[in-house]
């Protein structure tokens, strides 16, 4: 995603974290997985990396406050770390991605900080759809969208219909999102084709609900393998309940503009030290 400057965002925002080495570029579209796995960094094994991460993107605002600066600040520089997140999870061979950028409770933030973040989601998703499709990333946008701006659905829409036969990376944005929501709405779809018999009750299973979820296109990436919460909270806040049931959990007390290489490399070191049994005792 190309990075644009925000008149509210102070020289801090240019320099890097500390915690963030050189970039590894983009593996060239179509790369082979043995061309994949020579860039990952040492620490990681190709055969056990994640193949579903999400995150749940906390600590703009706090990272604006520290500086004295306004949460605009804050937003624009998660927007980088973000950038910087994608970046890696392509050039590494994670096949989905999956952003939690504004909550269904976020509506009650401050007006002007609502407004600011749905332009800057409009202007970051217009601005990288060339780069996406020059790098094969696909984009999918969840959530609510009715109470979205209507520039920003119909901008949204564009850039999924423009990406969607990319396959090299699923990055989905959680936009008004609501696990509880999710859920919720998955029922009421269920109980409908069951009115309109389409549907016995007896044949609901978990994979006919899972299709009713917002996040089925995904198909076999639908569930998490890892998720990864900055800024130090211990809390799912209502992301991707259903779903994470089985996710690997990783929190980090790093706000998440400060979230660099070395956090997600920690973080994805820390997946592969894990044993997942599914409930399965392994004899």
């Amino acid at each position: 995603m190309p990075l644009s400057r925000s008149p509210a965002a102070s020289c801090q925002l240019l320099a890097p974290s500390r915690r963030t080495r050189l970039l590894t570029p983009y593996p060239r579209a179509g790369a082979t997985p043995a061309a994949e796995a020579s860039l990952l960094p040492g620490a990681l094994r190709a055969e056990s990396l994640p193949r579903h991460v999400a995150v749940v993107m906390d600590g703009n605002a706090r990272w604006a406050r520290a500086r004295g600066l306004p949460s605009a600040a804050g937003h624009e520089a998660g927007r980088r770390a973000l950038e910087e997140t994608v970046r890696l999870s392509r050039a590494w061979g994670v096949r989905a991605l999956t952003a939690f950028a504004f909550s269904h409770e976020n509506w009650s933030r401050p007006k002007v900080e609502v407004e600011f973040l749905m332009g800057l989601f409009e202007r970051v998703i217009h601005e990288s759809v060339a780069e996406f499709l020059r790098e094969g990333i696909r984009l999918r946008v969840i959530g609510d969208s009715s109470r979205l701006p209507v520039s920003l659905q119909r901008t949204a829409r564009e850039a999924e219909e423009a990406t969607r036969n990319n396959s090299q990376l699923d990055l989905t944005l959680a936009i008004s999102y609501s696990g509880r929501r999710d859920i919720v709405q998955a029922c009421r779809s269920l109980a409908q084709k069951v009115q309109d018999k389409v549907l016995r009750p007896e044949d609901i299973d978990e994979s006919l609900f899972a299709d009713e979820l917002e996040t089925s296109p995904a198909d076999e990436l639908t569930y998490p393998d890892l998720l990864i919460r900055t800024s130090g909270e211990l809390r799912l806040s209502n992301f991707m309940l259903w779903q994470s049931a089985y996710s690997e959990l990783f929190f980090t007390d790093t706000l998440w503009p400060d979230f660099g290489e070395d956090d997600y490399l920690e973080a994805l070191v820390s997946f592969q030290s894990r044993d997942r049994r599914f409930g399965v005792r392994k004899l």
